[in-house]
């Protein structure tokens, strides 16, 4: 299982405050930031530093979207601020379950969010951040001890 942690931010937000919120969404859901395999955003905030510098400090990619596809995305917490500043009623979501489709051999019927929006402690919440799982990308669990007996449909049988 993969987790792809979609983020909104507003102009001139730190990598600190984009890491801190990842930290506290992926322990909220129990979760290490081993498992993550890319941080998401609406296609606007792309070059935003403190995102760039972020995806770096993770060690995994920041991938764009074009806010017409994150508009698509049905969302439980859509908000007016997001359309009015990135041309779509969510980013974080709605970015993170693009990510996760992109991710899981599923496509969106694999994609689910763990944790939804959540925004940072600062007065003025320079950044949200939400977390996905891309289920059925061929990727074992975490810890995991590969398959077993027990998983087999059917038995292998030698030739003698």
């Amino acid at each position: 299982m993969s987790l792809v942690v979609g983020v909104g931010a507003r102009r001139g937000v730190t990598a600190r405050e984009v890491c801190d919120l990842v930290a506290a969404v992926l322990r909220e859901a129990g979760r290490g930031p081993q498992e993550v395999v890319a941080l998401a955003t609406v296609g606007a905030k792309a070059g935003e530093p403190g995102l760039v510098e972020a995806a770096s400090l993770l060690g995994v990619p920041l991938r764009a979207h074009p806010a017409d596809v994150l508009a698509r995305v049905g969302v439980p917490h859509p908000s007016g601020a997001a359309l009015a500043a990135a041309g779509t009623p969510s980013v974080a979501e709605a970015a993170a379950l693009v990510e996760a489709a992109r991710c899981g051999v599923f496509g969106a019927a694999g994609s689910e969010l763990l944790v939804p929006k959540r925004k940072s402690a600062s007065g003025a919440a320079r950044v949200t951040c939400a977390l996905a799982v891309a289920r059925g990308n061929g990727r074992l669990p975490a810890g995991g001890l590969g398959y077993t007996r027990g998983d087999a449909v059917f038995e292998l049988r030698t030739r003698r």
